[in-house]
């Protein structure tokens, strides 16, 4: 194990620091600093080894999180990147995107604050980068077997990945310019540079994995050619069909669904030019939603130089925290300081939109009224309502299901009664040869659960071909986590 004493001799627990405020938002590099080595030595020590690492349970991967705390308090970085690679493709994402359900189920956490796991992952990366030590993974041989991914996201990158180590002829399909899906587009530079992206797609492209971009199945190319083209397809489309909330305005200008806002912003930032882009500079913007994708819209409207920035969310505030019905070793939901809201802007719960307010076709406000409790839904409370100042209204109220994409009618692939795609216990859809993994099959996720489905849905689409694997399948898609969100 990682120091014995260690979790009783270093109690504080200490992240990675923070450029200041006043610096980072005049530009789009990342928030975090790398942590000076002693500070992360300490903090790997803290971990207990437990006999029971619960933190295991926490991370759909099944990281060896402890191992890897060791090796590194013990300045075995090649060793700890080893460990860490067995069982996760890309933790330079995970490090830094991931909410880390793990630390909510680390035993240190019952009465200490949890260790860095996350912390921790993204530093034995990154010196494995810069010590050379990530090197392309080629297949001894070819099986002669060929699958199309179609989606290049974390599940189809992780699903692309393994199987073509396993010798398959893996070509990824895109229908965007470049590769990444939502962690080129989706993800703001101030969260994950896109240098962190490109590198690793260099080692996928070293191994022998092909990447088609511009293609989009089911209409530039159709599933039923797709199917006669390749002996198996790996659905990993994501769940890209944003939800909506139709009051009345809807349709007056300067009311965006995030997702178009924020990928406009990363190809800018890329350096394309966007005509007509949707911009934050000098308006005073209002966020609905307080997730993720809410503090990736506030953090880009900071350094688009917004007048303001509100942040709405129709529930109550979490707490600071755990309730008493979302008990250790659970995912609890607890009121987060994000980076972005260290930058400035208001946070408002209890918030119901009622309308979106405009003049000459633009949106000038948004008609807001507290939100009360009404027989277990949530209603705007008469009397209470009150117009915002809003020149660009956000829609970050997360995801609904994939987007169809002519499946159904193309190769009668069946959908659940979420809308996502259906699917056996093998990740096989109701259409022989054709699978699917991710948020396309589970809905809305995590990157973890991306990458952990990817990784299972290769070994079940090397199965299924050969009549064997060697692959390791860390869950099934019926699986469900101990720490789950809300």
């Amino acid at each position: 194990m990682a120091d014995p004493r260690g979790f009783l001799n270093e109690r504080e627990r200490k992240t990675q620091p923070r450029r200041p405020v006043p610096v980072r938002i005049m530009d789009w590099k990342e928030v975090y600093e790398a942590q000076e080595k002693g500070v992360l030595r300490s903090q790997a020590g803290r971990c207990m080894d437990c006999g029971i690492p619960f933190c295991h349970q926490g991370c759909p991967l099944g990281n060896l999180i402890p191992e890897w705390n060791d090796l590194t308090w013990r300045g075995m970085g090649q060793e700890a990147i080893e460990r860490l690679h067995a069982t996760n493709n890309f933790p330079e994402f995970t490090g830094r995107l991931c909410p880390a359900p793990c630390e909510a189920s680390c035993v240190l956490g019952i009465n200490q604050p949890a260790v860095t796991i996350k912390q921790v992952e993204v530093s034995v990366i990154e010196e494995a980068f810069e010590q050379g030590w990530v090197t392309p993974h080629a297949p001894e041989r070819l099986t002669g077997h060929t699958i199309a991914v179609i989606g290049s996201g974390p599940a189809g990158l992780a699903a692309a990945q393994q199987l073509t180590r396993a010798g398959h002829t893996v070509a990824v399909y895109e229908r965007d310019d470049n590769v990444g899906g939502l962690l080129r587009y989706g993800i703001p530079d101030f969260k994950m540079e896109k240098q962190f992206l490109d590198r690793r797609l260099d080692q996928m492209r070293a191994e022998g994995t092909r990447f088609r971009t511009g293609i989009e199945a089911g209409k530039d190319i159709s599933w039923d050619q797709l199917r006669r083209r390749y002996d198996a397809v790996v659905i990993a489309t994501g769940a890209t069909v944003p939800r909506d909330l139709p009051l009345p305005g809807r349709e007056l200008s300067g009311v965006h669904f995030a997702m178009d806002y924020l990928v406009q912003a990363n190809r800018v930032v890329a350096g394309e030019s966007v005509p007509d882009q949707i911009d934050a500079r000098g308006k005073h913007v209002v966020i609905l939603g307080g997730g993720d994708t809410g503090a990736d819209c506030l953090g880009t409207a900071h350094r688009q130089q917004a007048a303001s920035v509100t942040t709405l969310a129709i529930g109550k505030q979490p707490p600071a925290e755990r309730a008493a019905h979302q008990p250790w070793p659970t995912f609890p939901t607890l009121f987060e300081v994000e980076s972005a809201h260290e930058e400035g802007g208001e946070r408002t719960y209890l918030a119901s939109t009622v309308e979106y307010v405009g003049e000459n076709g633009a949106v000038t406000a948004l008609k807001v009224a507290e939100t009360e409790y009404v027989d277990g839904g949530r209603v705007p409370k008469p009397g209470t309502e009150h117009e915002i100042p809003a020149d660009l209204v956000l829609l970050a109220l997360g995801f609904t299901g994939p987007e169809p994409a002519g499946l159904g009618e193309q190769v009668d692939t069946a959908f659940d009664q979420r809308g996502n795609v259906g699917r056996d216990g093998s990740y096989m859809t109701s259409a022989e040869g054709i699978f699917v993994a991710g948020d396309a099959g589970r809905g809305q996720s995590l990157i973890v659960w991306a990458i952990a489905e990817g990784r299972a849905c290769a070994a079940a689409v090397d199965e299924w071909l050969t009549g064997t694997t060697r692959l390791p399948a860390p869950v099934a898609p019926e699986d469900r986590p101990i720490a789950v969100l809300p």
